[in-house]
């Protein structure tokens, strides 16, 4: 299952190709055939592959104009120009590339020697085409988990120099069809991304969050597809030859791909992709734009048919590449798609991305997918998946407060992140929310919230001075929500539901484990902890179901009085919550020894844990 992303987005893109353009008709200029038996590949070759240009780091003559780690440099320049950020604030790079300048050191550390970037974190990923989103993925995880605040993603390759006609002219390379193919297929460039958490964005920077990425190697089924180093038997390492140019004769040098296996890289792909829709992870008519990395057009109707076949198809006016203007770049071909893309398209708010790379080399597919949340850089409103701890720890006069507020804000990013990757909230984010569902969820929750003011009233029953007075404030908030289990189950048979009696209703574990904890917590005495436990509850209320209630709502398409509990504590709690903070604040005040402030903290952890329970029971993933 790959990892969902709530908090990293693409700030910035930028790509860089190196020299002019070159046509079909000029490509002999570079990698001129060899003999009429070459010159029959590449007529056939682009014919059938449909680029019209590509760029080259080689001139005519041969030499090498740019290297990999230049044009990688060139790119990651353009995308932190895109951004507007300083290269002094990229605390990780992570590259993907089929092959550096060098074979060691690694590729990453080149492109970071080549820009002369200060110290920082570097990861290279080496593989074939979808060793840029290995690298994306390796960078997303390190933003994500908050160990580097912006990151770069790159992907570059360079195959022109294996291409030049004087390294085909040992003998057996004239008729070895698939040394020859790739030298009409592949092409010199590179792609960058900023990566960036969402607490970097500038208030004006594009919202383009990456969802997650999925890659898997199939390269236990099958034989090596294309590769570089082996003989033309693959048995033999280029590092087995008595020297380089005896490897070189033998064609142990040669860049070559088996074009028979490739059907079955491309069904493979598909069937992967048909169980990340069944895993709710990609709808296909949600899809509004599809960038497919195939090295020829001629693989476009083969993906194609197979998505139709698995009944899975993706609209053809929703794709879009560039291949036939910018030629397939091997690593660097998805980013410099993905790239020109958002500078050339008005992209709308709820917009998604999808990404599909096939990587022939022992056959792994990568997938990833984007979703715009504030487009052309306008003021949006935040997403559903970022919410806000209820009291922000800086509007605190009082340290003590504020350290508190500090404190409790972790507890709750921690918990609003779980609960965001809990099956019932997957289920409603991803549009896969169902009547059935939210019956269910109603029916376990009703019970818990009966309880809720039955554990007030006890704590207030056990408060002793100097905290006394909170027990008028715990009162005044048990009366408030004692009949809210009504207006509930009312929603609940507006609904449909069909258990005509709150008695017949049950807890799930994860709320029989928080009921337990709450009335033992409140039975002891003065259990002014317990605040704890309403920041989260009240906290719930007031911060996630108002994200999702609308979502719920487009979904189901259920009458108003279906939906009057969740409308209700989404307006009101934020008045309970003002309520909590001035019984904190009373708190603190009858508490100059500060030993509350840990219990309140270890309560609300505590409640947390259990609340995220009642979240994974209430709803089976869908």
């Amino acid at each position: 299952m790959p990892t969902l992303y709530d908090d990293v987005f693409i700030a910035g893109t930028g790509f860089h190709l190196p020299g002019a353009p070159v046509d079909n008709d000029a490509m002999d200029a570079y990698i001129a055939p060899i003999n009429r038996v070459s010159g029959r590949i590449k007529q056939r070759i682009l014919a059938e592959n449909g680029i019209r240009t590509r760029h080259y780091a080689i001139g005519p003559d041969g030499a090498t104009r740019e290297t990999n780690a230049q044009m990688a440099a060139a790119a990651i320049r353009a995308a932190l120009a895109d951004a507007r950020c300083d290269l002094a604030n990229v605390e990780l790079l992570a590259c993907g590339t089929s092959g550096g300048d060098s074979i060691m050191p690694g590729f990453a550390n080149m492109v970071q020697g080549e820009l002369a970037a200060p110290p920082m974190h570097t990861h290279t990923s080496v593989g074939v085409c979808a060793s840029s989103l290995g690298a994306l993925a390796f960078a997303a995880g390190q933003v994500q988990q908050g160990d580097a605040r912006v990151a770069l993603a790159v992907g570059s390759d360079l195959p022109s120099r294996m291409f030049k006609s004087t390294r085909f002219a040992p003998r057996g390379y004239d008729a070895d069809f698939n040394a020859h193919f790739l030298r009409w297929m592949l092409s010199d460039g590179a792609g960058a991304l900023v990566l960036a958490h969402r607490a970097q964005l500038d208030a004006d920077a594009p919202r383009l969050r990456l969802k997650w990425v999925h890659q898997k190697s199939f390269s236990g089924d099958h034989p090596v597809c294309m590769q570089l180093g082996l003989n033309l038997e693959g048995n033999r390492s280029y590092l087995d030859y008595d020297s380089s140019s005896a490897a070189e004769a033998d064609g142990a040098l040669a860049l070559r791909q088996d074009i028979r296996l490739l059907p079955n890289l491309f069904d493979i792909a598909i069937h992967e992709y048909a169980g990340l829709v069944q895993r709710g992870l990609v709808d296909p008519q949600r899809v509004d734009h599809f960038l497919c990395h195939y090295s020829s057009e001629r693989f476009r109707p083969v993906v194609d048919e197979l998505m139709h076949k698995a009944g899975l198809a993706i609209p053809q006016e929703r794709w879009w590449t560039n291949l036939a203007t910018r030629g397939n770049t091997g690593a660097a071909s998805l980013f410099v798609m993905l790239s020109e893309f958002v500078h050339t398209h008005a992209l709308n708010e709820g917009e998604q991305i999808f990404c599909f790379v096939p990587e022939s080399g022992r056959f792994t597919v990568a997938y990833a997918l984007f979703e715009v949340e504030r487009p052309g850089g306008a003021k949006a409103a935040e997403p559903a998946s970022v919410i806000a701890a209820p009291h922000d720890p800086a509007a605190a006069a009082d340290p003590r407060l504020a350290r508190l507020l500090q404190q409790l804000a972790e507890v709750w990013h921690d918990y609003r992140s779980a609960a965001w990757r809990t099956p019932l909230v997957r289920s409603i984010t991803q549009r896969r929310f169902t009547v059935e569902a939210y019956r269910q969820w109603m029916a376990c929750w009703i019970p818990q919230v009966r309880e809720g003011s039955r554990w007030m009233r006890e704590a207030v029953a056990h408060m002793r001075p100097p905290f006394d007075a909170l027990g008028e404030i715990v009162e005044t908030h048990a009366s408030e929500e004692q009949f809210d289990f009504r207006i509930l189950f009312d929603d609940y048979r507006s609904a449909g539901g069909t258990v005509p009696s709150l008695d017949e209703l049950r807890r799930t574990p994860g709320g029989e484990a928080l009921n337990s904890y709450l009335h033992a917590k409140a039975a002891t005495e003065s259990p002014v902890g317990l605040l704890g436990a309403i920041y989260v509850i009240e906290g719930t209320g007031q911060r996630i179901i108002p994200a999702l209630l609308p979502l719920m709502q487009s979904q189901l398409k259920l009458g108003p009085q279906a939906w009057r509990f969740l409308a209700y504590h989404g307006a009101n709690d934020q008045n309970h919550l003002a309520r909590w903070l001035r019984a904190v604040q009373l708190v603190l005040a009858a508490d100059p020894a500060g030993r509350a402030d840990e219990d309140i903290v270890d309560t609300a952890r505590r409640t947390a844990q259990l609340y995220l329970m009642q979240w994974e029971d209430a709803c089976p993933a869908t």
